[in-house]
């Protein structure tokens, strides 16, 4: 187990400073060791990077998923939802590297590094339906859809963001703080739209 924890401390040295392309040859050669000793404990990259995702996925409860566990109240719903998203960015740069590779990877084919990341969004994409006031899937207002649509996106920036986009002039270097609060501010007109139906679906 010692050698394990060597070889998953290398590679999040690798994907931590990004000097380096992860590869399994790259964590052999950071953690001193040889590529039969990195065999037999992971068949691959993917297999690896699963490993360094288990406690990643473990802080996200701690970090921004318990927070929309609570009811978050009528009065309080523009700050809940900026407090959510800046928590959520916060996870995001404490883990972009392993995060970002994950969703490449994802993009690129790998089936689980798919099912790893639908596995991450799908507690979130729950929670904001239950935000929203419950499941409802019929027109004018999926909520399960809107939320799956609000929680990609919310993703999607965090992504850009951690593949070290360059503000232009048509994106001033604040162009972050700003594309966040118009993420909280989705979030929240969604919630608000969603508790809107979700009462008018029951009193009619």
């Amino acid at each position: 187990m010692v050698t394990r924890q060597r070889i998953l401390t290398a590679a999040r040295h690798l994907l931590d400073n990004r000097d380096t392309p992860i590869s399994l040859s790259a964590v052999a050669r950071e953690a001193s060791l040889s590529m039969t000793a990195i065999y037999l404990y992971f068949a691959d990259l993917t297999e690896l990077l699963l490993a360094l995702l288990v406690p990643v996925a473990e802080e996200a409860e701690e970090s921004h998923i318990a927070d929309m566990r609570e009811h978050w109240s009528d009065d309080q719903l523009t700050g809940r939802c900026h407090r959510f998203i800046q928590a959520y960015h916060r996870y995001w740069e404490a883990h972009a590297g392993l995060l970002l590779l994950r969703n490449q990877l994802a993009d690129a084919g790998d089936e689980r590094m798919k099912e790893n990341r639908i596995a991450a969004s799908t507690p979130l994409i729950a929670l904001t339906v239950g935000q929203m006031g419950g499941a409802q899937d019929r027109l004018p207002f999926n909520h399960r859809a809107m939320a799956a649509v609000l929680i990609t996106g919310v993703d999607r920036v965090m992504t850009i963001h951690s593949a070290g986009v360059t503000p232009t002039a048509e994106m001033p270097k604040d162009y972050l703080e700003d594309v966040l609060f118009a993420q909280a501010r989705l979030l929240e007109l969604a919630i608000r739209e969603g508790r809107l139906h979700s009462e008018t679906a029951t009193l009619g």
